[in-house]
């Protein structure tokens, strides 16, 4: 009996304290929406929100699916019956009610022709064969000076505060196309980049390549055999197709390979130093982003000089980041020269360097372009840093 009543009353305890809880826990939520403000502080909350969840649809531009699910989130900022998207060529997103009618892209064309935000009224769209279609006011999405789509907002009458809304509208989409388009040549550039560097790769270092092969031919062909090996091996590498990003560990390597290929040219002149953390290899970075670096440092730091050279390659754990720095002792840059270099104003020998410095600030922001100390005579040391924790990329 005492059993069952201490039972009962745990009961009760929990039930009274989870009543607690939820009640606490509504009027937290009410009192953050009063928090919010007057009703049109609220209803500024609500369209920015509501626009927040379109642009997550519209970041490849204008597309069917994007512009499909966007289209839920525009109808209800503009409140109209049905609301039409459209390219320059097509309808993208019919979304309300209504039935779409057939020649409702002879009335985007008009649009997309002029340029200008026109209003359809019922009696107008009757002979054209949209009888009951009530009223349509069509805005033209202008990305620059271009005319790339339209939206449309359907109702029984289009008035004054409609046709302002469905441009302001047209007026957002248009933006975030442009912000697609940008994010596009982005990626266009930074492929262009990558291409540029294996465009300096290929003339320079396959025709000493070759040569060096061709010289072991008669006297060593084990040797010679082996370096084909990994001369395939390393341009199978350098010239692959997929993937914007690798990690530290490939890209090793394939540096690796290249400086074998380089000891055939130079012997015992070309000395190198690894010191290489294992807990920084699996770091993902920009494809070919330390290759040009160690190329840089042979050519400049062992081609100009008649003597050896040395070249020290260290990658450690810096905290959130993996640390790269590729040193030489070689003849060095001047300081004024690297830096308009860098600025893009001069066109030279060390446009390698310039190119893995903006892919890398591109990628990760101005704060992460590379490290350059360096003197005329007193050899260059590289270094950058790569953030460790990169969930976007992609190997």
């Amino acid at each position: 009996m005492f059993s069952t009543a201490v039972d009962t009353a745990l009961v009760g305890a929990i039930v009274v304290i989870t009543i607690a809880v939820v009640a606490a826990l509504g009027f937290k939520l009410s009192r953050s929406y009063r928090d919010l403000g007057s009703d049109a502080d609220r209803a500024t909350y609500a369209t920015l929100h509501t626009a927040a969840l379109a642009s997550e649809h519209l970041r490849a531009g204008l597309t069917p699916t994007g512009a499909s699910k966007a289209s839920k989130h525009l109808r209800s900022l503009l409140r109209c019956d049905t609301l039409l998207i459209t390219d320059e060529n097509a309808v993208l997103a019919w979304d309300g009610g209504r039935e779409m009618p057939e020649p409702v892209m002879e009335l985007v064309q008009q649009v997309l022709t002029s340029g200008r935000t026109q209003i359809f009224r019922e009696a107008q769209l009757g002979p054209t064969g949209v009888p009951g279609s009530g009223q349509v006011v069509i805005s033209p999405i202008r990305v620059d000076k271009r005319v790339v789509g339209t939206v449309g907002a359907f109702g029984p009458h289009v008035n004054a505060g409609l046709v302002r809304a469905a441009n302001e509208v047209a007026g957002w989409v248009a933006t975030q196309v442009e912000l697609a388009e940008l994010d596009s040549s982005r990626t266009l550039l930074m492929e262009a980049e990558v291409r540029a560097l294996r465009a300096q790769i290929s003339p320079h270092f396959i025709y000493n390549s070759l040569n060096a092969i061709a010289s072991f031919i008669n006297t060593d062909p084990a040797r010679a055999r082996e370096l084909v090996v990994e001369f395939a091996d390393f341009t199978r590498y350098s010239f692959r197709r997929h993937g914007d990003f690798t990690t530290v560990a490939e890209e090793l390597q394939s540096i690796d390979r290249y400086l074998l290929l380089e000891r055939a040219r130079f012997g015992e002149r070309l000395k190198v130093t690894l010191e290489i953390g294992p807990e920084v290899l699996s770091t993902v970075i920009p494809f070919l982003s330390l290759q040009p670096l160690v190329e840089n440092a042979v050519r400049h730091g062992l081609e100009s000089t008649d003597g050896s050279g040395h070249i020290t390659i260290t990658a450690h754990d810096a905290g959130a980041y993996a640390e790269v720095t590729i040193e030489d002792d070689g003849v060095g840059i001047e300081p004024d020269y690297l830096r308009s270099v860098l600025a893009g104003h001069t066109d030279g020998v060390h446009v390698g360097l310039r190119n893995v410095d903006q892919r890398l600030r591109q990628v990760y922001g101005e704060d992460h372009g590379l490290m350059i100390d360096t003197a005329v005579g007193a050899g260059t040391m590289i270094t950058l840093r790569i953030p460790k924790s990169q969930p976007d990329h992609q190997t």
